[in-house]
């Protein structure tokens, strides 16, 4: 006979319980007809667990119970690698009887009379020692099956319930033995987020894709999916959110009265801000204290946010409910390098179409850039030209202004000045410099020779 004994479990599993006494139950049955067999107890670390009968008789064809026992309370799991283990040792006992004394000095000897019938695996599973792997990210991956093991003594409310650490975690390999265990993603309270939503503020494509995998649902009214991941400047959870709930409203918004827009523009993320765009955010909507998106990027001093939304939005000179525009909130917050954007470029363009060179020269002072083009590309020097307004010229190229600047079309100030009949600011710019050969994108060019030759005779210093 190869064995004595036989072990009704094929391992010891102990209901992990934080801070409490643990203990876990198995069973040894007799294989013998006729003969008792004494069995020997012992595990692979005694400081840590004991048994409530190391030395034991099983009558014949009988079973007995056994009680193992994690020493000290503990707050968690004490898990270790390789695994503890409870070994199994028997021997005829012919006379059916003996004290513990005799039991001791039978085994402490290992003879031929001696089987090693079992080496049972110490297990400990429950909730709490689920909630332990999933905060320790690399041990799920490096042993899954422990995890597994873990959660085989879960029911399927604590499964449910554990899925939110998980996810909270970003742990996917987690997330995925949960849902296969029977969790149920779509359990939550009633004003919590869902899961879905917890696993875009964690960032986690791959928890996110297992979930919309196993059909987990979002509550518009709740969630702010949406808002978390332009927060991160994550485009890529905006497009998959945005393919897998095709119905979300890019323009709900928070708490705050704030849409996707509005928290893209505050943390200054141009990507997030050019999606939202793209699927149909309205850039011109106001939050509960009144402010647009752009007030939100003009706050935070972000430029390119700025710049972008300028090309969208019609709401520069909005004011909030302390009647403060962008370019208030700018100044507030010492962002100087936004000023021309939010004002002085505009001021600067109307001082040079009305000739208003103190203007002209206030809005330079102010940082406003001499070169700054309209929607149509033109520049300040463009407009002076073609409103005919020769001490605004004069003003713009002593500060710097590019002589040949093209707008949109290919003009120059000097085909803006010829077009409009001001022939003699048109020699005024040809004696600065500009290129009377210079033709614009759609082929005109400046001034014909016989035009020119009249000019010539034209005081063109003054």
């Amino acid at each position: 006979m190869d064995r004595l004994v036989k072990a009704e479990e094929k391992e010891v599993e102990v209901i992990f319980k934080k801070g409490q006494r643990c203990s876990a139950s198995f069973k040894l049955t007799n294989l013998m007809h006729t003969m008792p067999v004494a069995v020997s107890l012992t595990t692979t670390n005694p400081s840590l667990f004991s048994l409530n009968r190391p030395f034991s008789i099983i009558p014949p064809l009988s079973t007995s119970s056994y009680i193992l026992f994690l020493c000290q309370p503990s707050d968690q799991p004490p898990l270790s690698t390789p695994t503890d283990v409870v070994t199994v040792r028997t021997a005829m006992l012919p006379t059916g009887k003996a004290h513990q004394n005799d039991l001791l000095r039978l085994f402490s000897k290992p003879g031929p009379h001696v089987f090693r019938d079992a080496v049972l695996p110490v297990s400990f599973v429950g909730a709490h020692v689920a909630e332990f792997l999933i905060s320790q990210h690399t041990q799920i991956r490096q042993s899954g099956s422990l995890f597994k093991i873990a959660i085989s003594g879960c029911a399927q409310s604590e499964l449910t319930a554990l899925l939110r650490p998980a996810v909270e975690c970003g742990n996917e390999d987690a997330v995925s033995a949960l849902i296969d265990a029977g969790g149920d993603v779509n359990l939550r309270d009633s004003n919590g987020p869902s899961l879905i939503n917890l696993s875009v503020r964690a960032g986690k494509m791959d928890v996110l894709k297992i979930l919309l995998a196993s059909c987990c649902s979002i509550d518009h009214s709740v969630d702010s999916s949406l808002h978390e991941a332009v927060a991160m400047n994550r485009v890529d959870l905006l497009e998959i959110l945005s393919e897998s709930f095709g119905k979300m409203d890019i323009n709900l918004v928070n708490s705050e009265g704030r849409t996707p827009i509005h928290v893209a523009a505050l943390h200054g993320h141009v990507e997030a801000i050019q999606f939202c765009l793209s699927i149909g955010g309205n850039p011109n909507v106001v939050d509960c204290n009144g402010w647009t998106p752009l007030h939100c990027a003009a706050s935070g001093g972000h430029f390119k946010a700025v710049e972008c939304l300028l090309e969208c939005c019609n709401v520069k000179y909005a004011v909030n409910k302390e009647g403060k525009t962008a370019f208030s909130l700018a100044v507030d917050n010492g962002h100087s390098h936004l000023l021309d954007l939010l004002h002085w470029g505009d001021a600067l363009l109307r001082a040079a179409r009305l000739d208003d060179v103190h203007g002209l020269t206030s809005c330079l002072a102010n940082g406003a850039n001499v070169n700054r083009k309209d929607q149509n590309g033109w520049t300040p020097l463009h407009w002076a030209a073609f409103k005919g307004r020769i001490k605004s010229v004069k003003v713009l190229l002593e500060h710097g202004a590019e002589i040949d600047a093209v707008d949109d079309a290919g003009y120059t100030p000097l085909h803006c000045a010829a077009e409009a009949g001001h022939l003699q600011l048109a020699l005024f710019f040809i004696s600065r410099g500009s290129r009377v050969n210079l033709k614009s994108f759609e082929g005109a060019v400046v001034l014909n020779s016989e035009s020119f030759d009249r000019q010539m005779t034209l005081d063109i210093s003054s």
